[in-house]
């Protein structure tokens, strides 16, 4: 069973840019490490760290001298530090919060393969960072998951109950929730966020486009549904999967966000929005002027600054997609039949044949 998780998770999730966007150099002034693309900057720190999974992930870290909050960003799907650079130091001055965001296992320059369980590893080690090395506290924490990225963001809100809160920027309910509706999850499903957002304490924010082809707009709304501290959400009209940073409310909306969970609970109680009435989006004039989008599986990839993208890979990676899910869609009786107790040994071996499909289906 352990394989046929292992192949599913890494077919079903993971798009690491390829080649990756930058090299990592070391400053002929400074000694230090930098991104290949980006000169030295002396509020932003790139770096190596070890992950128990015994892995070496690359992070850079933003800081900011107004800043009372630390943001840890896992980023979205097909993108990588050289492509998330900008954003970060944009939203580092704009939300004036300290920032670490941090390749997975296997993207940029971390080494490692893709798997779900190693970027449980790595958001740790990146936590571990931020705690060890630039003493922040767990109480002045904001975990910020995109999209995949709202897996290992869930992940490690369930064990830290002292958060300051949580950004979800277009979240999964679930690895396979976001191509074939099941209504159950199963054993070999990954990122079960359905099941971990409830045991999250601090307050949460999603944010999701309703327009968003790749992950549907109803992931988020359930997920917020589920919520216990329940913080008005952002339904961006028009918003689809990587382009949210583009609209205005985006911004205003996180940084309204921000300034209420920094104030004392007390205070902050006073100032959240009552979660039965909404008050409509207005525009204005406060968002980046040269966002780039971030981008995620399944959909067109982000035109990097040196054009290095595989648009034919791309779209051989759709077809396997499709091809997979047309032979689970056929297979679903044969799925569900695992949810069933097995009354008899001939019930269990077409279990069993079944599980054995659909090892062949992901490991192809």
């Amino acid at each position: 069973m352990g394989g046929v998780t292992s192949s599913m998770a890494a077919k079903l999730a993971f798009f690491p840019p390829n080649p990756p966007s930058y090299d990592l150099t070391v400053d002929s002034l400074t000694g230090l490490l930098t991104l290949s693309r980006f000169p030295h900057r002396e509020n932003v720190e790139i770096m190596k760290i070890p992950t128990r999974k015994g892995n070496e992930i690359v992070a850079m870290y933003v800081r900011n001298p107004m800043a009372s909050s630390t943001l840890l960003y896992s980023h979205g799907n097909a993108a990588d530090l050289g492509q998330m650079y900008e954003l970060f130091i944009e939203l580092s001055i704009h939300l004036r919060v300290n920032l670490m965001g941090y390749d997975y296992s296997g993207y940029g320059q971390s080494s490692g393969k893709p798997s779900e369980h190693n970027t449980y590893a790595d958001i740790e080690a990146a936590y571990k960072c931020l705690r060890e090395n630039y003493g922040a506290k767990e109480e002045d924490v904001i975990l910020y998951g995109q999209s995949v990225g709202s897996g290992p963001t869930l992940d490690l809100a369930t064990r830290l109950p002292q958060l300051r809160a949580i950004v979800l920027h277009s979240p999964i309910l679930s690895g396979l929730r976001v191509m074939y509706p099941v209504k159950r999850t199963y054993w070999f499903d990954i990122y079960k966020n359905i099941d971990k957002i409830p045991l999250v304490n601090c307050p949460v924010l999603v944010i999701h486009g309703t327009s968003d082809e790749v992950v549907d707009c109803s992931h988020g709304k359930q997920l917020w549904d589920l919520c216990k501290d329940k913080y008005e959400p952002l339904w961006v009209k028009g918003g689809k999967h990587c382009d949210l940073e583009l609209f205005p409310e985006y911004l205003r909306h996180l940084k309204k966000f921000i300034s209420t969970v920094e104030k004392s609970p007390s205070i902050r109680n006073t100032w959240r929005m009552s979660t039965d009435h909404f008050e409509p989006s207005r525009r204005s004039t406060d968002c980046f002027e040269s966002s780039r989008k971030s981008t995620d599986r399944r959909e067109k990839p982000r035109l990097s600054i040196d054009k290095r993208n595989k648009d034919h890979k791309t779209k051989d990676k759709l077809d396997k997609f499709k091809i997979s899910f047309d032979h689970i869609e056929r297979s679903r009786r044969s799925v569900d039949c695992l949810e069933r107790p097995k009354r008899n040994t001939d019930q269990f071996d077409r279990g069993r044949k079944s599980v054995d499909r659909l090892d062949r289906i992901w490991a192809g």
